[in-house]
Parts: structure tokens; sequence; C-alpha cells
């Protein structure tokens, strides 16, 4: 059976049975506090936790799931990073008879699978799990075994949990191990564990007890992959559908066979699987980072680059590779195909620019191990995992795993210190209330019944009711003043942070107190919470208060918004369609908007940009909103946020015909009152995505006024007028450049003087002076010059110098004209050397030069240049 049969076959068996099919969610979860989507649930935990309301009470999903717990293992037969499940759940519907019954008639009726293949666990509590598969099912007992880890839930921490029965698959004695005791959660592999039934009936508190839960779930999750091994009888996930038209691709690539040479199945697995994860990261929106899910899918993207290169692929290829993914499942994600092009220029720039220091860094990385193997040591040192990912761009995780096939580990803390001394940052604490949606999620639900009313578009102040008032880790009647407390509304004109737009500030005051609102989050889509203190007196639950915007602040963040929205669209009109919106910062101060795009913005380009957001801004053109249905404004040109949720009927912000997006934030009524527009900085921030940071209003002329009193004050110290600024500056650039030839010059002529004494001692190899000495010089230049000198006071021979400046050790070496028909070829004198620091050189027979990152050795280099000089001048072959 093919894979795309076994989800059709699921989907209609559990629509037949009351099921709603939702839509796979994105790699990229909602709440902020986890890294990737790692299971089905994931999307279903607000229903279960009665944060909102689901569409059913039954529902079914083939989740696409990223994990990476397991990156360095991937390359065996079985483990994976990215994988789709196949689920089925009950918010308060069904329960542990009806998910048992139904997953064992999908198994050995719908797919046809022998029932005798087929050994049930549970958790030694759950007696009724085992009474139900042993008296209902018909499972003899000794097919069902009880094991402690049947119990699914967050370890030591608060939430949601309760015990499983997996479903486990005999793939016969071939694959096993031998022994008596050999059966389910044995690791020989004999027993596939290919169904999870999770029974979610407890809820675990911050003391550890655990209350049962009023409405129990059910959760339940099947690997795509390891149900087609089963009904495609054959060995590996990597031999179904799933994989293998990657797999025979990425040999094809390689020029090698699968199944013919242990570490080249291995390598061709890793470049299989990664690149199935590299395209799904890329398709929901992820790129090449240093922190978070960037790190993921750099490390995943790079560590497939590394075995291709172990299979003799030397030039980009994930590409090809990309392809078959999309062909394979873009029948099912259609944004893979719609991305196809993007997809391809993330991939194909972040392969290059690791292809361009792979080499390089794999051989730092044999140096480094062969100093530490000689010294008798086993651990790399940390400072030098650093020097790998800083200069070469090797994740720690890859490093590691080189150099656990030198038999060797990493200094991980020593790492991680170089790491932090490079950020020359203390993390920031994000705030007492910071917490996660997850771990403050039972506060929250306890308001579900009460949505809080917005009502801040239409005005910035109203009267109110306290519904209530959170501490830390209680719920509170009252919140005295100097406390700080979250406190819930029935209705506010505060708006939550969302969208990319900052929470409002401002005040809410009743008769007994004053509360300072210092935040406005939104944890779920229908609740807003002020987060602040108490300033005087006390607030009450059940007290009217009136609430007031900070009206100056607000009105800076929706001329913010509007600019931001006008700038999106000025991209568009200048860069492409492509210029994408990556994510945004809507702040009073500034405002910071983040696009795809490979290269950096032309200056006359962000001129153009900035002019037309002005054009629009005088223009005074008015900022209009409606609601339609998604489907009728996303058909009108609206613009949609990828990745983002919306609902049915959505909010449209349209500025005349130059913008139109769908947005829930606040904007100014016309374009006039966001004043002036100004462009302070565009950067890169990650791997095809480009940052552009402006401000607007008043605080757009205060930059624009400090620009020109700096101007002014540079002309009139270079007495000039401002507009012959420029031409000014060239001129001093110029005779800076001059000065400083000359400086470099008479430095050379003085070391000279200084290293005189080398040229009568230099050593004479059959008539030719060899001179090989280290020497502090301030510049390359310097350096140059000095070999000139040298060179031409020698009269014969060799000049081998080495310096270091700002600790990157240099080899320069250079030979006269006679012996360079003698045989010396300065080019290989520093070929031979450079390694020796880390690096690599070359050049002319009579001048070359090298360099590399190990200062430390740069006496050991010299010795070796000299030795090769040496050589060659006696006429010998270099081995």
């Amino acid at each position: 059976m093919k894979s795309s049969d076994i989800r059709r076959a699921f989907v209609e068996f559990f629509a037949e049975r009351g099921h709603v099919q939702v839509p796979s969610s994105s790699l990229i979860p909602t709440d902020p506090t986890v890294l990737l989507t790692t299971a089905g649930m994931q999307q279903m935990v607000p229903f279960f936790l009665g944060l909102e309301r689901p569409p059913h009470t039954r529902l079914t999903s083939i989740q696409k799931c990223f994990r990476t717990v397991d990156i360095d293992e991937v390359g065996d037969e079985s483990h994976l990073t990215f994988f789709e499940m196949l689920g089925n759940f009950s918010v308060g519907d069904y329960f542990k008879a009806e998910a048992i019954s139904w997953a064992w008639e999908f198994l050995t009726e719908r797919l046809g699978i022998p029932a005798e293949r087929w050994y049930p666990t549970v958790h030694p509590d759950d007696a009724f799990s085992y009474q139900y598969w042993r008296d209902v099912i018909g499972v003899p007992p000794e097919r069902i075994f009880t094991l402690e880890d049947n119990w699914w839930g967050p370890v030591g921490a608060t939430g949601p949990n309760g015990p499983d029965s997996e479903i486990h698959y005999d793939r016969g004695p071939e694959f096993g191990c031998g022994r008596p005791t050999c059966g389910p959660g044995c690791d020989c592999g004999r027993f596939l564990e290919t169904w999870n039934l999770v029974f979610m009936e407890f809820y675990r508190e911050a003391d550890g007890t655990q209350r049962p839960l009023p409405r129990k779930n059910i959760d339940t999750g099947m690997g795509l992959e390891r149900i087609s091994l089963i009904m495609q009888g054959v060995d590996s996930v990597f031999e179904t559908d799933l994989f293998y038209p990657i797999l025979t691709e990425a040999a094809s690539i390689a020029g090698v066979r699968y199944k013919e040479d242990r570490r080249v199945d291995r390598s061709l697995r890793v470049m299989a699987d990664h690149a199935r994860g590299v395209v799904f990261l890329v398709g929901d929106g992820v790129f090449p980072s240093n922190e978070g899910r960037g790190y993921v899918l750099r490390r995943v993207l790079r560590r497939a680059v590394r075995h291709g290169r172990l299979l003799g692929i030397e030039r980009p290829f994930l590409g090809r590779l990309a392809d078959v993914v999309i062909e394979l499942f873009s029948l099912y994600y259609p944004n893979l195909a719609e991305q196809r092009e993007r997809i391809h220029r993330v991939i194909a720039h972040e392969e290059e620019h690791f292809q361009r220091t792979l080499a390089t860094g794999l051989a730092r990385f044999e140096t480094v191990v062969d100093e530490v193997q000689r010294s008798g040591e086993r651990v790399i040192p940390g400072d030098e995992a650093f020097r790998l990912y800083d200069t070469f761009g090797f994740p720690l995780e890859l490093t590691e795993e080189l150099a656990r096939e030198a038999g060797l580990t990493v200094d991980r803390e020593g790492f991680q210190r170089a790491l932090e001394r490079q950020r020359q940052a203390s993390r920031v604490s994000m705030g007492r209330f910071a917490d996660t949606q997850r771990q403050r999620a039972a506060f929250y639900a306890q308001f579900a019944g009460r949505p809080t009313e917005f009502v801040g578009y239409e005005q910035l102040s109203s009267e109110a009711e306290v519904l209530g008032i959170l501490g830390i880790d209680e719920r509170r009647q009252e919140a005295l003043a100097g406390e700080e407390v979250e406190v819930i509304l029935d209705r506010t004109p505060f708006y939550g942070e969302s969208g990319g737009q900052v929470g409002d500030t401002g005040e809410l005051r009743a008769e007994t107190g004053v509360f300072m609102v210092q935040d406005t989050q939104r944890p779920t889509p229908d609740l807003i919470v002020h987060r602040g203190k108490v300033r005087e007196g006390y607030i009450r639950v059940g007290q009217r208060v009136f609430a007031m915007v900070d009206a100056d602040r607000r009105a800076a963040i929706r001329r913010n918004h509007t600019a931001t929205h006008l700038l999106h669209a000025a991209l568009r009109r200048v860069l492409g369609a492509h210029a994408a919106q990556a994510g945004s910062l809507v702040a009073p101060d500034r405002l910071r908007f983040d696009f795809a795009h490979q290269e950096a913005v032309r200056p006359a380009q962000l001129r153009e940009i900035e002019e037309l957001v002005n054009e629009q801004i005088v223009r005074d053109q008015p900022v209009e909103v409606a609601h339609r249905p998604l489907r009728e404004a996303l058909a009108q040109g609206a613009i949609a946020l990828f990745g983002e949720k919306y609902g049915e009927i959505v909010r449209v912000v349209s500025i005349a015909e130059f913008s139109t997006e769908l947005c829930g934030g606040t904007h100014v009524r016309h374009t006039g009152e966001i004043g002036y527009f100004l462009i302070l900085d565009e950067t890169s921030v990650a791997s095809g995505i480009r940052r552009i940071e402006a401000v607007t209003g008043p605080a757009a002329v205060r930059a624009a006024r400090r620009m020109v009193d700096l101007a002014t004050e540079a002309a009139q110290l270079l007495h000039v007028p401002v507009e012959r600024l420029p031409e000014q500056v060239g001129r001093f650039q110029q005779l800076i450049r001059e000065q400083e030839r000359e400086i470099a010059r008479l430095s050379a002529e003085l070391a000279v003087e200084r290293v005189a004494p080398l040229v009568e001692a230099a050593d004479r190899v059959d008539g030719f002076r060899i001179i090989s000495t280290r020497i502090e010089v301030s510049s390359l230049d310097v350096l140059r010059r000095l070999g000139d000198r040298l060179r031409e006071r020698i009269g014969s021979g060799v000049v081998i110098l080495g310096t270091a400046i700002d600790d990157r050790p240099t080899i320069l070496a250079m030979a006269t004209r006679d012996a360079v028909e003698r045989g010396v070829h300065a080019g290989r004198v520093v070929q031979v050397a450079a390694p020796v620091l880390g690096g690599r050189g070359g050049g002319r027979p009579d001048v070359a030069q090298g360099g590399g990152a190990d200062a430390s050795r740069l006496d050991e280099a010299l010795a070796v240049a000299r030795a090769e000089a040496e050589r060659q001048l006696r006429g010998e072959m270099t081995r």
C-alpha cells in the first residue's frame, strides 16, 4: 500500500466515525517558547485546556513534525528529524474504549495486518486498558506488556497528562536479539512502536498532585513512515516511497549505490532525511540563523552538506534533492510548490556559503585533533570548537560528531564561555510575568467563557469591570500598592501585543486606587491581560475601573504601524513581490521591518523606497478598514502573512490603491498623520532576510535634524560649505592614504636596519642565502616592503618572514631571480607552511603569501617554510 493510500484510508476511517479533519499546523508553533511542532497534539492543546473552542469534539489530522533530540543519530535505519504523524483526537468526547477499538480495527481490518503481529503495552496502573485489550479486543495476555514508561506528560511540570497504550508490530525473529526477554521495549528493533494512544485524564498541579480532569481527552499518534514500512514490506523507513526517491537521487548525484557500503548508506540516509527537514522548515518560513529554529535548520543543512562531501560531492546538491521532496509532498502541502523558488534561494545561499568554508574548516579540525592527540588529551578545547563555529561555520554539534568519529569529546562548557564572551551581553529577564502561555494556561483557562471585548479601535478610554487579578502563582481577590499583578477586564481599550505591534501602556483608575499598566498581552485569542503595578491604594475583583491608554504613545505606535504597511508596499514595488514580510516590530519610538531578500538593498533603492512612502504621506491618503470573508479579501489582492492564523472573517486595512493587508493592529485615519518617514538603517539579520529600521513623525524630524547638525559641524571643522563636504572628505582620505604609504616605506626601512645583521649572518645553501625570521610590523604593506628590501640586499637567495597582526599570523616568502631559476617556488613554500597555521596560501615563484588563524604556531610554520626552501635549493622533491 502506497503512503498516499494510507493517508486516505486513515482520514476516511475516522471521518466515518464522526471526526473532522483539521489541516496540519505549521512547524513554527504559536507558542513562542516551543521551538518546533513535534506532535499532532500541539495544535490541540488550546482545545484540551479549554482556552479555545474546537471545530468539533472529534478531530483527526496528518501533522508534519520535526524533532531535534536525535539529529546526531539520524543516519541509522530508524531515526528521523522530519516526519508525519497520523492522529485522532477526542476533546471531552470518547475515551479509552473507543480509542483502543478503533485503532485495532484500523490496523487489523482496514489495513489487513494480521492480529498476531501486534503487541499492546499499557501502564501498570492502567487496569482498564489492560483488561480491555485482553477481554474485549481478545489479545492473549502473553502479548500484552506493562511498561513503566507508558505515561505521557511534561516531566516535572504542570499540565495535562495520563497513561498511554502503545501498539507494537512484531517484525519477526530475524530482526530480534534472540533473548528470551525480548519484547516491546527491547532496543533490538524487532518490535516497532507504531501507534501511541494517550489517555489524558489528569492535570499535574505545581505541588505535584494529580487532579482528575473534568473532561477527559484522547490524543493518538502514528508515524506515517513506520506504518508505511509495515505496509510496504521493507526493512527500513528509508526504503518506503516517502524516502526512497530522495535517497536514490542523492546516490545518483554522488555516483554510488545504496546497500553496498555501510558508511555510504549512512551518509545517503542523512542526506535524504535532512533534505526533507530542510525543505519543510524553509517552506514554513524558517531561515538559517545561529539561534532557535533557524539554528536547527542551519545545523541539519550543514550536516547534510558534510555527508555529501564524505561521498565526494563538492558542488551544491541540496537543490536537486529539494525538487524531489517538493514533487513527493506538494500534493499534500501546496505551499511547497508555491514557495519552490524561495526554498531554492534560501537553500542555495546557505549551502554555497558553507561549501566555501567546509574544506578549510575540516583542515583546521584535523590540525586540532592532531594537536590534542599528540598532547595525550581526549578533549577538544572549547575555544577551538568556538573557532570552528565562529570562523568556519561549524555548528557545535557537527564538531562533536567529528570528534566522536576521532574518538574525542568537546569541552561544551568552554565553548559556551567563549560564545558568551562574543555576545558580550547577559541574558535579559523577560520579567516576572513573562511566563509562557502553557505555563500559565490553567489561570487563563478560567476566563475562557468571558472573552475580553476590545474597544481600542474607536476609543482610548472606557469603563470596565475587573474580572480577575492574577499573582505570580495564584488567583487573587485584591492587589495592594506596590504589588505586581495581572488584571483582566471585561472590556478594554488596551491593545494586547500581537502582529508585531507592542502592547499599550496606561492606567486603570478605581475608587480605591490606581493601577499602572506597564504592558498588555494577549495570551489567548480572546483574552487580554494588563500587566503592571498598583501605584496607589488597592484594586479588587468586581470593581469598576476607568481604563485609559497612554494616548501619545498609542499615536506614535499608530503612525509606525501604518508606515510599516506603506514600507511593505514600497519594498514590493522596488525590489519585487518576493520581498515579503518576515517579521516586524511596531513600537512607539521606531519601527523595524524584516523582509525576504538575498542581498543588501542599494542606497538608490532605499532612497526610492523612502520617497514612495513619503509621497503617500504627503497625499494624505485615507486609511480604510473593512471586514470581509477571508477568501474574498485574498481574491481582491489583500496580503496575508505566511504562517498567520486567520478566521473566516478578516480585518482588511487599505491605503488607497497602494497597500492592502490583513491586519488586526491600530492605524492612523489618514497617512498625513504620519508626518515624515525616515529610514535609519538597512542590515542583514539572517540568511536571506534583511531588516529596515525607520522612524516617523517627530522622531523622524529629530533624527533628520541630528543628521543636518552633524553635517554642518563637520563642514565647519573642514572649512567648507556642507555641499562640498564629500569632496573635502575625499581629499583628506587621499592625503591619509599617501601618508600611510610613506609611513609604511619608512617603517620598512627602519625594519631593514633592525634585521640587517641577519643578512650577513644568513645561512647559505649551495651559495644561496636564506633568511627566515619572525618580525613585528604594523601592517602587511610594511611586511611586503621589508621583504623587497631584504631580497635586494641578499642578492641571491630566499627571504621568509613571519608576523602576527591583530593575532592573525601571516607568512611571506620571496625569492631572487636566480633562486627561482635554480628551482625555488615561493608559492609552494607557503603552501607547505600555511596549513600549520590552520590556513592556506600561495602565489608566484618569486613572491607568495599565506596565513591562518593560529598565531601560536608561527615559529613552527617558519621552520617548515625554511626546510621546504632548503629542499628546493638542493633540488629535492617535496614529499
